[in-house]
């Protein structure tokens, strides 16, 4: 049998060769240099701070074609939505929506109309715009190392490469002086895309610097008329599959690449032909003829359309209006709240008179 000084000595030469194992599977498990500084800048700023962001808070359209889940919540609490999280304090959120309720109704007879809830909506729209425009002079200053006031392609082109990794020195210097960079295909390919949309914001004539109203166009399209245009081309673009420049309903409602693999694909699919069907007949589709032109979209995205935030005002007041009275009251409000604020406030109808 061994003894309890060999057992010891063998449990402590195994512990040994773990320790060793393990050290080597975290060494190996490190990204590598390159894979950390994609993540973060060489100045140590998030990239996503230079780039266009793929979300638009308060457009109804998403950069990709995809309708924005979110725009009932964005127009109707504005800065306030984050407050508004799944995991918060029900009795607290009810008496935020509470709050709200008496703000939207502005004539005090405790419901609201259509043109009261128009005026919200755009109030709140410009909510989201001043929270970029402010954002947005952040992001200037990042791009703009010399504090001219005007951001050349070539000075935005050297800060996004190097937030993808490349040694910002050594990218300056071949640009200066022309020199080839060795550029991987997909980081080329987001670059072309960002060049034509650079191209976009720059307002005539043409000299490829932005200033700072310039920039926040690039970023936020929603901003210019001219780059919501753009943002409109380039949706049409990807979805339009006979190359007429319009959309149909078979075009629009087409499944994003992908195969149905499951009982929940389907069910994802299904939804996903359900809401853009009910969008482009009932939005998007201004004449009811069945197609979408330019014009109809531009104006369905425009996020300060006064006639768009009324027709809005009325879709929202018809969710959640029981009584069918053309108003929403308070307790309506309450009880679809999720569709409201994204979050379900349970037992909305206790003491609402109360704590109102």
């Amino acid at each position: 049998m061994m003894s309890r000084q060999a057992f010891l000595c063998s449990l402590g030469s195994l512990y040994l060769s773990l320790l060793f194992i393990f050290l080597l599977m975290d060494v190996y498990a490190r990204p590598a240099n390159n894979s950390v500084l994609k993540e973060k800048a060489a100045d140590g700023k998030d990239e996503n701070e230079i780039l266009p962001p793929d979300h638009l808070n308060g457009v109804k359209m998403e950069m990709d074609g995809h309708l924005n889940k979110e725009f009932h919540q964005e127009v109707f609490l504005g800065k306030e939505m984050e407050e508004f999280e799944e995991d918060s304090e029900p009795r607290r959120n009810r008496k935020k929506l509470m709050v709200i309720f008496s703000k939207v109704d502005i004539n005090n007879d405790k419901k609201i109309g259509a043109k009261e809830m128009q005026r919200w909506i755009m109030e709140k729209t410009d909510e989201h715009f001043q929270e970029a425009v402010e954002e947005n002079k952040m992001h200037f200053r990042a791009v703009d190392p010399d504090g001219d006031g005007h951001v050349s392609w070539d000075e935005y082109k050297i800060k996004f490469l190097a937030s993808k990794g490349f040694n910002e020195k050594e990218i300056a210097e071949k640009i200066k002086n022309n020199e080839e960079l060795k550029i991987d295909e997909e980081t080329q390919e987001v670059l072309d895309n960002l060049k034509d949309r650079w191209y976009q914001a720059d307002n005539p004539p043409p000299d490829l610097l932005l200033n700072e109203e310039e920039f926040l166009s690039f970023l936020h399209p929603e901003h210019s008329r001219g780059m919501l245009k753009f943002m409109v081309k380039e949706i049409i673009r990807d979805l339009d599959q006979d190359g007429d420049k319009k959309l149909t309903l078979s075009e629009f409602i087409s499944l994003p690449v992908g195969t149905m693999e499951n009982q929940q694909a389907q069910d994802i699919d299904d939804d996903w032909v359900k809401d853009r069907r009910k969008e482009f007949e009932e939005v998007i589709d201004a004449n009811h003829d069945g197609i979408v032109t330019m014009e109809e979209l531009e104006e369905y995205m425009d996020p300060m359309n006064e006639y768009n935030a009324l027709n809005e005002a009325k879709q929202m007041i018809a969710v959640a209006d029981e009584n069918q009275n053309h108003h929403l009251e308070l307790e309506e409000i309450l009880k679809y709240s999720e569709y409201f604020t994204g979050s379900k406030l349970m037992d909305y109808a206790r003491n609402v008179h109360e704590e109102f």
